[in-house]
């Protein structure tokens, strides 16, 4: 699998040449057609809307969503399929991962960052990671310390899961390997491959109480597992894992395990020894009240630039209209990129097409942001695979050949449409 990563890593990045497209890219100073754009998506055997990466694709090329993104947690070998699966339906790929990490500032260890419930926990992307295999030794030991920490936590979780079920007379027989099991079965993945999440822990959970229990009988039963009284819909299966989740699972819940994380340093060099862009997943007012790092747009792009990251991502579908382009308009003229997506991390199916709140739609303007990010990603994808400098360095630094970020923006958004152009044409129903 991982050989078959190389082989589809090799051909994005043999689009054509690459002077040819700088030239092009330099030529068309008004940049080519917007495309319909989700730069965040999860795939199986992370928790997933889709059931294959050929799910996910093949939703986007229905909707004429032409650029589409994975972010996945901790194994990578899926990639290949992905970008093979996204040349057969002409779209574009864009590769990325997602760490979570504790920020480094002893200032920010009581506030909250992006994490509603977690002061001083850090989510960070990294987008047009293509150094995924052969893999540096550093990102090597980073991941393998993610996993087994990961490992370690989700077995406990699984304990004391069971142990709370259990309390209320339901024997599930489910232990962290069991659970992969399910997983490996649901996806026909290699075994692995799988990074238990906790969504995974209360879904199979969640699945072996409605085989157990009847539907007459759950209200009374997820009472007492929950220690709450249940009043939802006793067949609401997405519903009961969400709080099988928030009540068990969570700080001060009795199936809590407290996680051992990367630092926000350690989680920084991660995704530059994948040859990513960091980029900071905003939040806003998915949370409420809205989270003391991210309060005021202005002073969140203020704390991003001094921290070195120059992408940021929404998830509009969390935000109010207003809200986006409020924080959109603060962190873009602040000189940083942004890009969007939808997460899909959930069962619920839902548009690939990211939207806001309640289905609002985006604003125009947004999209034209996203679709110029989304680019920039494109081209910074492209160079580092032909062993140019990307949209930063190897250090994260902004690319020394422009002198302002305006201008890099604008760049590698020209750039990028001209790549994604270039890889849409070579699918004969783009012509």
């Amino acid at each position: 699998m991982m050989n078959e990563l190389r082989r589809q890593l090799d051909v994005l990045g043999d689009l054509a040449g690459l002077d040819e497209l700088k030239t092009r890219a330099a030529r068309d100073r008004t940049g080519l057609t917007r495309r319909s754009v989700n730069a965040h998506v999860h795939v199986p055997p992370n928790f997933s809307a889709f059931n294959s990466v050929a799910d996910a694709v093949g939703q986007a090329d229905r909707e004429n969503v032409r650029v589409l993104g994975v972010s996945n947690y901790y194994d990578y070998r899926v990639y290949g399929p992905f970008i093979a699966e996204a040349r057969r339906h002409a779209v574009f790929p864009l590769l990325g991962v997602e760490v979570i990490s504790l920020a480094d500032d002893p200032d920010l260890g009581h506030m909250r960052v992006n994490d509603p419930d977690n002061p001083g926990r850090m989510y960070l992307c990294g987008k047009g990671t293509t150094r995924l295999t052969p893999m540096s030794a550093r990102a090597k030991g980073l991941l393998e310390r993610i996993r087994r920490h990961d490992r370690t936590r989700m077995a406990e979780m699984t304990r004391r899961l069971a142990e709370v079920f259990a309390e209320a007379g339901i024997e599930t027989g489910l232990d962290d390997e069991g659970i992969i099991d399910r997983v490996v079965e649901r996806y026909g993945c290699a075994r692995d491959s799988v990074t238990l999440q906790e969504r995974h822990l209360a879904r199979a959970f969640q699945e072996v109480l409605f085989q157990r229990v009847p539907v007459h009988a759950r209200a009374d039963k997820l009472s007492k597992i929950l220690g709450v009284e249940w009043t939802s819909a006793p067949d609401d299966a997405e519903g009961v894992q969400h709080e099988i989740r928030k009540r068990l699972m969570k700080v001060c819940g009795p199936a809590f395990v407290a996680e051992t994380f990367l630092s926000e340093g350690e989680a920084r060099q991660f995704v530059l020894e994948l040859g990513g862009i960091p980029c900071y997943p905003t939040l806003a007012d998915g949370a409420d009240p809205v989270c003391e790092f991210e309060h005021p747009p202005s002073l969140l792009a203020e704390r991003l630039k001094a921290r070195d990251i120059h992408m940021v991502e929404f998830i509009p579908i969390r935000n109010r209209p207003e809200v986006v382009r409020d924080y959109v308009r603060a962190v873009r003229d602040s000189g940083i990129a942004v890009v969007a997506g939808t997460e899909h991390n959930t069962t619920d199916p839902k548009s690939l097409e990211p939207t806001c709140l309640k289905g609002e739609p985006t604003a125009e303007e947004m999209k034209d942001v996203f679709w110029e990010g989304a680019c920039v990603v494109a081209a910074h994808q492209f160079l580092v695979l032909n062993d140019a400098c990307g949209f930063v360095d190897d250090q994260g630094r902004p690319n020394p050949d422009y002198r302002d970020d305006e201008g890099r923006i604008q760049a590698f958004a020209r750039l990028g449409a001209s790549v994604i152009e270039r890889f849409l044409k070579t699918h004969p129903e783009m012509e």
